[in-house]
């Protein structure tokens, strides 16, 4: 018996337009653009079916609006398909969030607040600092922990083979990209963000996300989630509000989670929210799982057709 993992998407698989066709088509869809907008008392539907992508870019809207998309499809799954059945969900750093709300660890509206929230948050503190990132492509971790230690800088987002994300004092991203080329990566290149993601430098996140999730009600998930900081499944609600403090630091082990999945017998995933990124992790940890996706009406025709199959 196959199992099945729901993925979610993370920052950076924003896009304008994101969305929209979902709404368009389906009324659910639509019904939760107008909650998200309810819930936060602005048109956040309009920023990620608009734009415009300066908006939509920033971190304030960005999260919300891949967990809003990602949400979405996630519901429009479930009434396409009633008979879904998944064990487990997990999502990229943003993506955790939704990845517990769909778990029933959060509600929808706490969950989309929260994850404002964090945005904003996570906004404060690039304006605070001076920070950057940049991929590292074909090192392996310790090779890129080593370029880490000799630049000064931290590992970030370890994806799937060969992709490595670090981050740091923006003035120390050329110097270790010089580095990791020193030691070996085909590619090492600085990202076009905000600041320097899971790294020192958003510690003035911490105590203002400890205070938001403080007033929130998390409940234990109905199902297993995976969290980023230790790649093992979460345990009561204590531990999972402490790890989604500490992940706002830590290093995203999403290769480990992934396989933590595979090694419980997880044979099948579905991707939701904008973008495909997380399939394309995937096809570089285990190119014989199984991956859907639903971004939007076209992917989820496909998906439903996968999973009837």
């Amino acid at each position: 018996m196959s199992k099945t993992a729901l993925l979610f998407a993370g920052q950076g698989a924003q896009a304008v337009g994101m969305g929209r066709d979902l709404a368009e088509q389906f009324p659910t869809a639509k019904a939760w653009f107008e909650k998200a907008n309810a819930a936060l008392g602005y048109d956040l539907a309009k920023i990620c079916f608009e734009g415009p992508e300066a908006d939509l870019t920033k971190t304030e809207n960005a999260q919300p609006g891949i967990f809003l998309v990602s949400w979405v499809a996630f519901e429009l799954l479930k009434e396409r398909v009633p008979g879904l059945k998944f064990d487990a969900t997990a999502g990229l750093s943003l993506g955790e969030f939704t990845a517990l709300t769909a778990a029933g660890a959060l509600t929808f509206e706490e969950g989309i607040k929260v994850v404002q929230q964090r945005g904003r948050f996570m906004q404060e503190a690039c304006d605070a600092t001076q920070g950057g990132m940049a991929a590292i492509i074909g090192l392996d971790e310790s090779k890129t922990r080593e370029v880490c230690a000799e630049a000064g800088v931290e590992l970030a987002n370890l994806n799937c083979p060969g992709q490595i994300v670090i981050s740091g004092p923006a003035e120390k991203m050329i110097a270790a990209c010089e580095v990791a080329k020193a030691k070996g990566a085909k590619k090492a290149m600085p990202l076009t963000v905000a600041g320097a993601y899971h790294s020192a430098l958003m510690a003035s996140a911490k105590p203002k996300l400890d205070g938001v999730l403080k007033a929130s009600t998390l409940k234990m998930p109905v199902v297993t989630v995976i969290s980023n900081v230790t790649a093992q499944p979460h345990g009561a609600p204590a531990e999972i509000h402490q790890r989604l403090v500490d992940q706002v630091t830590s290093s995203v082990r999403w290769e480990d989670s992934m396989r933590y999945l595979l090694a419980q017998g997880y044979t099948r995933f579905i991707e939701l929210g904008p973008g495909k990124a997380l399939s394309g992790f995937m096809k570089r940890i285990d190119g014989n799982a199984q991956m859907l996706n639903v971004a939007d009406a076209a992917s989820l025709a496909a998906t439903m057709k996968a999973l009837e199959a």
